[in-house]
Protein backbone atom coordinates (compact mmCIF):
# COMPACT_ATOMS: atom_id res chain seq x y z
CA UNK A 1 0.00 0.00 0.00
CA UNK A 2 1.11 3.55 -0.64
CA UNK A 3 1.45 5.60 2.53
CA UNK A 4 1.52 9.38 2.25
CA UNK A 5 2.52 11.94 4.81
CA UNK A 6 1.51 15.48 3.81
CA UNK A 7 3.53 18.52 4.82
CA UNK A 8 6.88 18.94 6.50
CA UNK A 9 8.54 15.63 7.34
CA UNK A 10 12.11 16.07 8.62
CA UNK A 11 13.10 12.42 8.04
CA UNK A 12 12.14 12.53 4.35
CA UNK A 13 14.92 12.86 1.80
CA UNK A 14 14.11 16.23 0.28
CA UNK A 15 16.70 16.69 -2.48
CA UNK A 16 16.06 13.57 -4.53
CA UNK A 17 18.21 14.72 -7.46
CA UNK A 18 21.35 14.84 -5.31
CA UNK A 19 20.48 11.57 -3.61
CA UNK A 20 19.94 9.89 -7.00
CA UNK A 21 23.21 11.22 -8.40
CA UNK A 22 25.14 9.77 -5.48
CA UNK A 23 23.39 6.42 -5.07
CA UNK A 24 21.92 5.11 -8.34
CA UNK A 25 23.42 2.01 -9.89
CA UNK A 26 23.79 1.56 -13.64
CA UNK A 27 21.95 -1.78 -13.57
CA UNK A 28 18.77 -0.10 -12.29
CA UNK A 29 18.37 1.78 -15.56
CA UNK A 30 17.90 -1.34 -17.68
CA UNK A 31 15.39 -3.03 -15.35
CA UNK A 32 11.95 -3.49 -16.98
CA UNK A 33 10.08 -1.33 -14.45
CA UNK A 34 12.60 1.50 -14.77
CA UNK A 35 12.51 1.37 -18.57
CA UNK A 36 8.69 1.51 -18.50
CA UNK A 37 8.69 4.49 -16.14
CA UNK A 38 11.26 6.36 -18.24
CA UNK A 39 9.29 5.69 -21.43
CA UNK A 40 5.99 6.78 -19.89
CA UNK A 41 7.00 9.78 -17.79
CA UNK A 42 9.90 11.20 -19.84
CA UNK A 43 8.92 9.73 -23.24
CA UNK A 44 12.53 8.55 -23.49
CA UNK A 45 14.09 5.23 -24.45
CA UNK A 46 16.80 3.46 -22.49
CA UNK A 47 19.54 2.50 -24.93
CA UNK A 48 21.98 1.10 -22.39
CA UNK A 49 22.89 1.39 -18.70
CA UNK A 50 24.41 4.83 -19.08
CA UNK A 51 22.48 6.34 -21.98
CA UNK A 52 18.89 7.36 -22.53
CA UNK A 53 17.50 8.80 -25.75
CA UNK A 54 15.32 11.81 -24.94
CA UNK A 55 13.20 13.38 -27.70
CA UNK A 56 13.87 16.79 -26.12
CA UNK A 57 17.45 16.57 -24.86
CA UNK A 58 18.98 13.95 -27.17
CA UNK A 59 21.31 11.36 -25.63
CA UNK A 60 21.52 11.85 -21.86
CA UNK A 61 23.00 10.02 -18.87
CA UNK A 62 20.66 8.77 -16.12
CA UNK A 63 21.32 11.90 -14.04
CA UNK A 64 19.70 13.88 -16.87
CA UNK A 65 16.31 12.25 -16.35
CA UNK A 66 13.44 14.28 -14.95
CA UNK A 67 13.18 14.74 -11.21
CA UNK A 68 9.99 12.69 -11.22
CA UNK A 69 11.56 9.62 -12.81
CA UNK A 70 14.64 9.83 -10.60
CA UNK A 71 12.40 9.96 -7.53
CA UNK A 72 10.34 6.98 -8.75
CA UNK A 73 13.52 4.96 -9.28
CA UNK A 74 14.69 5.80 -5.75
CA UNK A 75 11.32 4.85 -4.25
CA UNK A 76 11.44 1.53 -6.10
CA UNK A 77 14.96 0.72 -4.90
CA UNK A 78 14.94 2.00 -1.32
CA UNK A 79 11.79 0.59 0.31
CA UNK A 80 12.84 1.66 3.81
CA UNK A 81 13.55 5.29 2.98
CA UNK A 82 11.04 8.11 2.65
CA UNK A 83 11.42 10.46 -0.30
CA UNK A 84 9.87 13.82 -1.05
CA UNK A 85 7.65 12.88 -4.01
CA UNK A 86 6.69 16.49 -4.69
CA UNK A 87 9.34 16.37 -7.41
CA UNK A 88 6.88 14.07 -9.19
CA UNK A 89 4.10 15.36 -11.38
CA UNK A 90 0.67 13.80 -11.72
CA UNK A 91 2.10 11.59 -14.51
CA UNK A 92 4.02 9.73 -11.78
CA UNK A 93 0.96 8.93 -9.63
CA UNK A 94 0.14 5.60 -11.28
CA UNK A 95 3.76 4.52 -10.90
CA UNK A 96 3.77 5.33 -7.18
CA UNK A 97 0.71 3.10 -6.79
CA UNK A 98 2.31 0.36 -8.89
CA UNK A 99 5.57 0.40 -6.91
CA UNK A 100 3.56 0.12 -3.67
CA UNK A 101 1.43 -2.81 -4.90
CA UNK A 102 3.98 -5.46 -3.91
CA UNK A 103 5.59 -3.81 -0.90
CA UNK A 104 4.42 -0.89 1.20
CA UNK A 105 6.06 2.43 0.42
CA UNK A 106 5.91 5.70 2.31
CA UNK A 107 6.32 9.04 0.56
CA UNK A 108 6.18 12.66 1.61
CA UNK A 109 4.05 15.07 -0.41
CA UNK A 110 3.84 18.82 -0.11
CA UNK A 111 1.23 19.25 -2.81
CA UNK A 112 -2.00 17.61 -3.92
CA UNK A 113 -1.20 14.89 -6.45
CA UNK A 114 -3.95 13.67 -8.76
CA UNK A 115 -4.21 9.87 -8.52
CA UNK A 116 -6.93 9.75 -11.19
CA UNK A 117 -10.55 8.72 -11.39
CA UNK A 118 -10.15 5.00 -10.72
CA UNK A 119 -10.22 3.55 -7.21
CA UNK A 120 -6.95 3.06 -5.35
CA UNK A 121 -5.80 2.33 -1.84
CA UNK A 122 -3.72 4.91 0.00
CA UNK A 123 -3.12 5.41 3.72
CA UNK A 124 -2.84 9.04 4.78
CA UNK A 125 -0.40 8.90 7.68
CA UNK A 126 -1.39 12.32 9.04
CA UNK A 127 -4.83 10.90 9.98
CA UNK A 128 -4.20 7.13 9.64
CA UNK A 129 -7.13 6.93 7.20
CA UNK A 130 -7.23 4.57 4.22
CA UNK A 131 -8.86 6.28 1.26
CA UNK A 132 -9.92 4.98 -2.15
CA UNK A 133 -10.86 7.97 -4.32
CA UNK A 134 -9.76 11.50 -5.07
CA UNK A 135 -13.02 12.70 -3.52
CA UNK A 136 -11.82 11.21 -0.22
CA UNK A 137 -8.24 12.38 -0.68
CA UNK A 138 -8.77 16.06 -1.49
CA UNK A 139 -10.35 17.24 1.78
CA UNK A 140 -7.75 15.42 3.89
CA UNK A 141 -4.75 16.59 1.85
CA UNK A 142 -6.19 20.11 1.86
CA UNK A 143 -5.73 20.27 5.61
CA UNK A 144 -1.97 19.82 5.29
CA UNK A 145 -0.86 21.36 1.99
Amino acid sequence: MLNIFYGDMPEAIFNTAVYFKNTYEDDWITEPLTKEMIADVDQSIVLDKGIIDSPVLGKIPPVGLSGGVKTLILIAHFPNLIFNASTCGDNCAKWLLKIAEKDDRTINLRHLMNFGNEEFEIRILNTNQVIHTMAELVPIAGLYV
